[in-house]
């Protein structure tokens, strides 16, 4: 089986006043996703669970995201999801904490070996 990298999506989300970084990995994740659509999947006749889909989630404190609600908040595929030191945290100095900025890639991949003609 031949993966072939047919996607590649880039998003941003934030959490302005929670400090939560999972909420604002959500947010990026669902920025990329809402970028795209896969009629191409119809037209091929590739079912869309086939999919293997690369998640890479950017925060200052990758051990805060919650890696397995992001994984369920993609709709189709196989889901492996990595969480690196990344995005931006923007202190609050009148409230204290921080606003959380994080960025997201979603790259999907195809086995396209006997859908392309």
């Amino acid at each position: 089986m031949a993966l072939k990298r047919i996607i590649l999506e880039m998003g941003h989300g934030n959490d302005m006043h929670g400090g939560d970084y999972t909420k604002a990995a959500l947010r990026a994740v669902q920025d990329c996703i809402h970028h795209s659509s896969l009629p191409f999947l119809r037209t091929l006749g590739v079912t869309p669970a086939s999919m293997q889909i690369e998640v890479t989630v950017g925060v200052q404190h990758p051990d805060k995201v919650d890696k397995a609600a992001v994984a369920a908040s993609l709709p189709h595929g196989q889901v492996a999801v990595k969480v690196v030191k990344g995005g931006l945290d923007v202190p609050d100095d009148e409230r204290g904490g921080a606003s959380v900025i994080a960025t997201a890639t979603v790259a999907v991949r195809l086995d396209l070996e006997g859908h392309l003609g």
